[in-house]
């Protein structure tokens, strides 16, 4: 196989691998799931396969991606409608901490000990059982954790404080040096009004800002270059 050759099949896969996880959304490449990530990789061992091994022609790799796409994304649509496939593909939430008590039977089901539920509670800021109402497994393997309500923060809700209901959230405005043209109409903010914010903080070219965003109060955050001069 000559590099010319290596070289157009890396391309040629590179460019159907892009194509056909965007086709299967943003769910696949999160690998959310164990059937997700089971077809991950799978994506990317035939990929290498396709790449270098001269046994396989490159219609009969990307036709394999083709096909397992299109398994994928039929069983994905199934799931769609129906709760029991669901279950099968991504499996349940298991609760592994009820009420400060240790749930070991559902732990051992997991394939879990007392150190891995530990780790994954001080992931959470956590370092004893004994803080938590409901600890539950994701299917995903992530730890979703409700503490008990005394320890729980008080939100604003809870002190009665006054709120502002929140019509935007921070937007980048400027991203190296260059203004973010679709951001700043979306945001319905002028040219000359940016221009008036950064001259507030001494900024007299954009080439001295590295991130500017707006924030949610409608002021303007500013990041500029180490090296920029004032």
């Amino acid at each position: 196989m000559t590099y010319g050759e290596i070289l157009f099949r890396t391309a040629a896969s590179f460019i159907a691998l892009l194509v056909l996880t965007r086709l299967l959304g943003k769910k696949q490449v999160g690998h959310l799931t164990f059937f997700n990530y089971v077809t991950g990789i799978t994506f990317g061992s035939t990929t290498a396969e396709i790449i270098v091994n001269r046994h396989i022609t490159l219609l009969q790799g990307i036709s394999s991606l083709v096909l397992w796409s299109l398994l994928a994304f039929i069983i994905a649509w199934i799931g769609l409608r129906s709760v029991k496939v669901r279950e099968i593909l991504d499996g349940q939430p298991t609760i592994l901490v009820k009420q400060g008590k240790i749930l070991e039977r559902a732990l051992a089901k997991q394939h879990l000990n007392i150190d891995d539920l530990s780790m994954l509670l001080r992931n959470k800021d956590i370092f004893s059982p004994e803080e938590v109402e409901f600890a539950i497994l994701e299917p995903d393997g992530q730890l979703s954790v409700l503490k008990k309500e005394e320890l729980l923060p008080a939100t604003k809700k809870d002190i009665q404080a006054a709120t502002t209901p929140i019509h935007r959230i921070p937007t980048e405005l400027i991203v190296d040096g260059k203004i973010v043209e679709k951001n700043l109409m979306k945001m319905g903010v002028s040219g000359a009004w940016l221009g008036q914010q950064l001259k507030k903080e001494g900024i007299h070219s954009l080439d001295q800002v590295f991130y500017a965003e707006l924030q949610l109060d409608g002021t303007l955050y500013i990041d500029k270059y180490q090296d920029s001069n004032p």
